[in-house]
């Protein structure tokens, strides 16, 4: 299921169903900077921003995080962010590494599957009677 993304004034109707995980709302900048403003504009009427909080299904540690990112000039700080550890190069190395670790134990297995069946060929080629053409003989007939 995916998260709800909500805009300026769309009311979202609650799904009836119940997913097996919860999901993260997320919000969008400019449904963002319009409940700010709201806000700010309904500051002097008692009992407006909770209205607005009410109405919008919001906290009011929604409005105080929004305002710091505002604050701070950070118009990037209004976008949802990634959760999660920030990827580092240090981490990014190891993963290739380890990639390029596994790539090479399944090609060197490849590699001597490859040989063992050469082997094979040659061993019955002998028993037959069968002669194999060389790299030489395959290069002139090419």
């Amino acid at each position: 299921m995916e998260a709800q993304v909500r805009g300026a004034g769309a009311p979202v109707m609650p799904d009836p169903e119940v997913s097996e995980r919860p999901t993260r709302r997320v919000f969008t900048q400019e449904y963002k900077r319009s409940i700010l403003e709201e806000a700010e504009a309904a500051k002097d009427e008692p009992g407006a921003i909770g209205a607005l909080l009410r109405r919008e299904a919001l906290y009011s540690s929604h409005l105080t995080e929004w305002r710091k990112a505002r604050d701070r000039g950070a118009l990037a700080g209004l976008a949802p962010q990634r959760r999660g550890p920030k990827p580092s190069e240090e981490r990014q190395t190891a993963r290739q590494v380890e990639r390029l670790e596994r790539e090479n134990a399944r090609l060197k297995q490849q590699l001597e599957e490859a040989r063992l069946i050469i082997d094979v060929q040659k061993k019955l080629s002998k028993i037959l009677g069968v002669k194999l053409p060389t790299i030489d003989e395959s290069e002139k007939d090419a």
